[in-house]
């Protein structure tokens, strides 16, 4: 029975339609992939659903129908029935959807008591239940923990736990694994496909991994500029591609590996036994309190043009480790940047530092301020670093930097929210790249890019460093992209270094159990399993 009907669906930002004449059906217990490239209008056809437009988005053109009610008729008191109750949906950014003032627990307890009334001592069991389906194995301990203590894989798990708390009939996931390491993207991937099985759940998936399609969808459509250009049975548009626009994306993925590192190369960046640690509320009614090692004595070097790789689960510390190399979290430890000892510089000469020593974060539009334009976020750090700049050199260079990301420069006059995830992280990238750094942690910089811009922004990076001699930390869950881009790879848990070495001696032949798992969980999707990733 066909569950959702969508036919000539049309939406528009003024003048300019992001998405045009889209059609589709959707039947319980099945899994249909939109896929194309950012901007491609995946998201906004899959938000229609359920009414959740941006600002300046007008009234969708055509028909949404769901369980033979038509969508886009109802009133918002209805929609707001459907929307967590017989309809979830998982956000591509957690961190905006999170409200950062509130325990996870809570959030979720709110998700589930919006549909359904229950005693207190029952809420907190279904609250732990749904936790634990997401992927938390200490889900008890979980409750009182904030979104800023956990990581973005962590986050994304919360944003599943509460689509799936009222047992939806039709889930809509928006890119749900970006965050996630491929190990647990396995779990929530296998988690949802047991779903569907056990309760005839129909989804709705938006992703730019084409991986995980071909593995868990029955049905895809590819979309570009707004419409669909080709769908039909996963494993037939896989084998058969017929339009040239899905063949070059099946063909894309980042190639290559790093330039060699220049002989001699000098160390940029020394760290010493670093330990980051966090204090931890235990129990429902927050009694008592531990201490989380989130990075426990960690020392690694990266030299003068070199980029080192940090893989490993979600909440393994790589995320803490970077921003603890920078000094954005306190840390015990060494560090030691250019021959300089960072604990030793107060405020003002750190401040005057920060200019080498960049950062592009994991959730572009939690970084990104909403009141500012492009062209303003971009230029925020030049007004700081480069005062002595005109505004016609400053923009000229903010200009230059997003062109180098793949944005024209007309961009500038926009605001973050007209701009796709993936468009998103390229102006985080700019706003980084334009200050010309030394040393930069990129934190998942290509997590919400389809493959064929993930190639793009990997030259970019290789590029650069060549030209400039960057040195790069660079944190990510995709091993792929990893293997393409580092020197060195180093993995983690728990907050340690189980295993450090030239990226392709770890690839051939790692030593730890912990780390050939990680290296088969990324390559599994691919024909030919683990090989297909060693070629």
């Amino acid at each position: 029975m066909t569950l959702l009907t969508v036919d000539g669906l049309a939406v528009a930002f003024g003048t300019h339609r992001v998405v045009d004449g889209v059609s589709f059906a959707l039947e319980r217990g099945e899994t249909l992939a939109l896929v194309g490239e950012s901007g491609s209008g995946k998201s906004m056809t899959a938000r229609s659903v359920l009414g959740l437009l941006p600002p300046g988005a007008r009234n969708p053109a055509g028909r949404i129908c769901f369980d033979g009610q038509d969508v886009l008729g109802v009133s918002e008191q209805a929609l707001r029935g459907l929307r967590g109750g017989r309809v979830g949906m998982v956000f591509q950014e957690p961190m905006t959807s999170l409200n950062p003032l509130h325990r996870i627990g809570r959030q979720v307890a709110e998700a589930i008591a919006l549909h359904r009334a229950m005693p207190r001592r029952a809420l907190r069991a279904e609250v732990i239940a749904a936790l634990t389906r997401a992927g938390f194995a200490d889900a008890t301990q979980r409750l009182d923990a904030f979104p800023h203590q956990l990581s973005g894989g962590q986050r994304q798990r919360v944003m599943i736990a509460m689509a799936l708390a009222n047992h939806p009939v039709l889930l809509i996931a928006d890119e749900p694994t970006t965050a996630l390491d491929v190990t647990i993207e396995a779990q929530i991937l296998d988690l949802l496909a047991r779903q569907k099985q056990e309760s005839r759940l129909a989804l709705l998936l938006i992703t730019h991994d084409l991986s995980v399609v071909r593995r868990y969808a029955d049905r895809v459509a590819v979309m570009r500029a707004g419409r669909i250009v080709e769908q039909g049975a996963a494993a037939q548009v896989f084998a058969a591609p017929s339009h040239p626009y899905t063949r070059m994306l099946l063909a894309a993925e980042p190639k290559g590996r790093a330039a060699p590192l220049r002989q001699g190369a000098p160390a940029l960046l020394e760290a010493r036994s670093m330990q980051v640690s966090f204090g931890v509320g235990q129990g429902f009614w927050r009694r008592g309190r531990s201490v989380l090692r989130a990075v426990d004595d960690v020392s690694l070097t990266v030299r003068e043009g070199e980029t080192v790789g940090v893989v490993g689960e979600s909440g393994s510390g790589k995320t803490t480790l970077g921003f603890a190399l920078l000094r954005l979290h306190a840390a015990r430890g060494q560090v030691a940047f250019a021959g300089r000892d960072l604990a030793s510089l107060d405020r003002r000469a750190l401040c005057r530092l920060r200019a080498s020593l960049q950062v592009v974060f994991q959730d572009p539009f939690g970084s990104l301020s909403p009141r500012l334009t492009v062209g303003d976020i971009v230029a925020e750090g030049l007004r700081v670093h480069a005062p002595q700049l005109s505004r016609a050199e400053r923009d000229a260079r903010v200009a230059a930097a997003l062109e180098e990301t793949g944005l024209p420069a007309r961009a500038m006059a926009q605001y973050p929210h007209e701009f796709s995830g993936g468009q998103r992280q390229r102006i985080a990238i700019a706003r980084a790249m334009v200050l010309k750094p030394r040393f930069v942690v990129l934190d998942e910089p290509t997590s919400a890019l389809d493959m064929s811009v993930q190639s793009q922004i990997v030259e970019l990076l290789r590029r650069l460093q060549r030209e400039h001699g960057l040195a790069y930390l660079f944190i990510s869950h995709d091993l792929k992209v990893v293997r393409a881009l580092a020197h060195r790879i180093v993995v983690m848990r728990h907050g340690r270094i189980m295993e450090a070495q030239e990226t392709e001696a770890l690839f051939a032949a790692p030593r730890e159990p912990y780390t050939r798992a990680l290296i088969a969980a990324a390559f599994a999707h691919q024909p030919g399993g683990e090989a297909a990733g060693r070629g």
